[in-house]
């Protein structure tokens, strides 16, 4: 006999009458998803983890208020709800998000690269700080693209959807963001081969 799996709306309706079990294999279901989000705009543990309880407090007030729209889209909706938190964060501390790594983590620890001895090991490394520098050298809207897309792994329609631009603009920012950081490699002559 097959269990069926509740949709994310059948656990928020669930939760709503009074079943807290529901709320918490919602959580479980997206914690993932939205903390790495959190993470990597803030490249704190400490703080994305603060971050990420409080947008669970927010979700929590909204859906207990009744104000959630039932659309199917509880992951978008909870990562605009990251998004906008780790903005506003960011605007407070007068910080942008750059890609750099922390003691504790490091986005290119968790890729799946096969390593075929110490030199292109030490190699792959600083190329991934020298592209991590040309990142944060972008423009804002072409570097936030670039984090959601391949440091986030996230769809071009999900990034218009939480940064509420076109596909169009988010694609176009991707393409600036290459097309200059193609120029600041041809400047640095070869910056990544070094």
């Amino acid at each position: 006999m097959q269990v069926a799996v509740l949709n994310d709306q059948d656990l928020i309706l669930n939760y709503l009458d009074g079943n807290e079990k529901a709320f918490e294999m919602l959580l479980n279901r997206h914690r993932q998803r939205i903390y790495t989000q959190i993470y990597l705009f803030v490249k704190d543990q400490a703080l994305a983890e603060d971050i990420f309880q409080e947008v669970f407090i927010k979700i929590v007030h909204t859906i207990r208020k009744g104000k959630y729209n039932h659309e199917g889209k509880f992951l978008q909706w909870a990562l605009r709800i990251a998004y906008n938190m780790c903005v506003d964060y960011h605007r407070k501390q007068k910080r942008r998000p750059t890609v750099s790594p922390t003691e504790t983590f490091d986005i290119f620890d968790v890729l799946q690269i096969t390593d075929d001895n110490a030199e292109q090991k030490i190699i792959r490394s600083q190329t991934h700080d020298r592209i991590r520098a040309l990142v944060d050298k972008l423009p804002p809207e072409q570097r936030e693209v670039v984090i959601l897309r391949h440091y986030a792994d996230m769809s071009f329609k999900e990034i218009s959807q939480l940064t509420r631009v076109s596909i169009n603009t988010a694609l176009g920012r991707m393409r600036y963001a290459l097309i200059n950081i193609r120029k600041m490699i041809d400047q640095n002559e070869g910056v990544l081969q070094r």
